[in-house]
């Protein structure tokens, strides 16, 4: 089964190490005298284990209690929105920095007469190609609901989600398909990264034909989840993530047995959480286990179930205490795992399908390493190489894969203790 990219869909579930650090810094400068708190005792919200003294009892009422809790998650959000605009300010510098050596030759072009030729980008191309297959038409609907892409009613969020143009039929000449010929053409197509769109657009041109069939629907479902994939616009993502999850709420709504819902409604669930608040993100990561585990229960069998809960697990197993807290402080629970856990389900997976994904042997590497098993780490890593480069999630797992080698090697050359 082609993979999913999931990159930063679990990683959303908790604001990073870097993030904490700067909260600390910001607090130190920015806090007024007035305003000024003990901060361990800031960290200690929700945690029943935390001793009080008899005299912070008495002074400290429920009320109280409250209100510092609440100051602590506006805190926690405007850090996650300082981090967010610092990774969008890091993009526009390294888009700056690659267009800086182009400008001379550009100018001198200019200065001489020439007639520049402006290359578009394969980004730039691909984009005006998706957006090609999109009609723009005019919405009446209320600042309530507006009609999706899919056909279905969804809540918007902002202006930016109303004004998203609404497709048509994607093709002039629409062969008809039955549901049974529909599923197995969308289901081949999907099987190439390059034909995913196509598929998309096939189950756009049957939605009102079969909106209300099951099999119909999650895979529609699925499909919002490949364009979000595809697009490397923003809006774009959020709106096919947005999309995507109500469908897949649809799904698990009517069929709440069916494992492929529950699958793909966790997946979404994740898309939508990158352009959530930190409360919402940490929400969403919940949500996302929850419906996982749901689908292994109805599909153990299904690889790829066990290379997500895999990345859930290792993620969850190298969270920081202060991480842990925040998660604790905001919904009273606290998300624990092993690498060891990770570990189990990569080695599923293998056991499922081997030579699944070069992905999924990177990470058994990074599981292998962590326990100091350098031995079978170092078997992955060639099993990784072998596998050809075919997804973007492919690409990036081998740079991955590189950079674990080089430093395994430096370790070696250096007998050090790694």
């Amino acid at each position: 089964m082609p993979l999913s990219k999931n990159k930063e869909m679990i990683l959303g579930i908790m604001v990073g190490t870097t993030g904490i650090s700067l909260l600390l810094l910001w607090f130190h400068k920015v806090r007024k005298p007035r305003t000024a708190m003990d901060l361990p005792k800031f960290l200690s919200l929700s945690n029943p284990f935390d001793s009080m003294t008899s005299q912070d009892e008495i002074h400290i009422g429920q009320g109280t209690a409250a209100a510092f809790q609440g100051r602590q998650l506006q805190i926690l959000e405007k850090l996650n929105e300082l981090l967010t605009n610092m990774e969008e300010l890091k993009e526009e510098i390294r888009v700056l920095k690659e267009a800086i050596p182009k400008l001379e030759e550009y100018i001198q072009g200019e200065l001489g007469g020439k007639i520049t030729v402006h290359k578009i980008s394969p980004q730039h191309r691909a984009r005006k190609r998706r957006l090609a297959t999109v009609q723009s038409s005019a919405t009446s609907n209320s600042s309530e609901e507006a009609e999706s892409e899919g056909g279905y009613v969804t809540a918007n969020t902002d202006t930016e989600e109303q004004s998203f143009p609404v497709p048509k039929a994607f093709n002039t000449h629409i062969e008809e398909l039955n549901l049974d010929a529909l599923i197995q053409t969308a289901d081949n197509l999907r099987m190439n990264e390059s034909s995913k769109m196509e598929s998309f657009e096939l189950l756009c041109d049957h939605k009102e034909k079969f909106r209300d069939e099951i099999e119909f629907i999650w895979r529609f479902a699925r499909a919002y989840g490949d364009m979000f994939e595809l697009s490397t616009n923003a809006q774009e993502k959020k709106h096919y993530a947005n999309i995507g999850k109500t469908l897949g709420e649809k799904a698990i709504t009517r069929a709440p047995m069916n494992g492929h819902c529950h699958l793909w409604y966790a997946v979404l669930c994740g898309y939508v959480s990158e352009f959530e608040g930190l409360q919402n993100k940490i929400n969403y990561g919940y949500r996302f286990k929850e419906h996982l585990d749901k689908a292994i229960e109805f599909l153990p069998e299904e690889p790829f179930l066990y290379y997500l809960k895999g990345r859930y697990c290792y993620t969850v197993s190298k969270l920081s205490w202060i991480e842990r807290k925040m998660a604790a402080t905001l919904f009273g629970k606290i998300p624990s795992s092993t690498v060891h856990e990770a570990l189990q389900n990569f080695l599923k997976v293998e056991e499922l399908h081997p030579g699944f994904s070069k992905s999924n042997y990177m990470y058994l590497a990074k599981c292998y390493i962590d326990l100091e098993q350098t031995d079978d780490a170092v078997k992955f890593l060639n099993l990784a190489v072998l596998l050809p480069c075919v997804t973007k999630e492919d690409k990036d797992a081998q740079k991955e894969v590189n950079k674990i080698s080089i430093s395994l090697k430096s370790c070696f050359t250096h007998h050090s203790s790694c």
